[in-house]
């Protein structure tokens, strides 16, 4: 039973990563500026906050959903804003400055500023409520090991994801310039301040 949780978990987490945005983004940029690692760190920083939605579905924490989502529009607002100031930092980038984020502090603010940007998204709550129900799971029929079991299973999914797109631009990493990885910042830096403008967009 307990290995069909973790199982179901994994696909989970996979699932509700796979869609590029503005993390898988955000990852790829890293890995090719900065390696396989960096980009990693990225994903397990957006693995994290899917964990934290996960237990929040997983235990039915009603008063905290029903609390981050009356206040949505907020953490869109404040999610987008971020976004767009990452993604003009992103586009201003000289591939020179790329090594800085290599070292234990800049790896370290890429998981905490990954994992507070993947939370500005409650909406994900209602993702994980709705496909844990296609699934099966009810919180009401999990018990605390099950839930656990389960909320680990969808950080290792997500991780799955965000480690094979990073080590898939790792593959081409070495066949990109100065000049190349230049319009890696660029190109990221604008599909970043894009989503952010979205999210501050809606909030209107």
């Amino acid at each position: 039973m307990e290995y069909t949780l973790l199982l179901k978990g994994v696909i989970i987490g996979f699932a509700l990563a796979l869609p590029i945005g503005p993390i898988g983004i955000l990852c790829i940029r890293k890995t090719a500026t900065e390696g396989h690692f960096s980009g990693m760190v990225v994903g397990f920083g957006a693995a994290t906050a899917d964990a934290v939605y996960g237990f929040i579905a997983a235990f039915g924490l009603t008063v905290i959903s029903d609390a981050l989502l009356e206040k949505q529009m907020w953490f869109r607002l404040i999610g987008g804003a971020f976004l767009c100031y990452l993604g003009i930092k992103t586009f201003l980038a000289k591939p020179a400055e790329n090594s800085e984020g290599t070292n234990g502090k800049g790896l370290l603010g890429s998981y905490v500023s990954t994992f507070l940007l993947t939370l500005t998204n409650p909406l994900s709550i209602i993702a994980f409520i709705g496909v844990f129900a296609g699934f099966g799971l009810r919180n009401t029929d999990l018990s605390a090991g099950s839930a656990a079991t389960l909320i680990a299973g969808v950080f290792l999914g997500s991780s799955l994801w965000f480690f094979l797109l990073s080590y898939g631009i790792t593959l081409f990493r070495e066949k990109i310039n100065a000049t190349g990885l230049g319009w890696v910042n660029r190109i990221s830096g604008l599909l970043i301040i894009m989503f952010g403008l979205i999210a501050i967009a809606s909030f209107y």
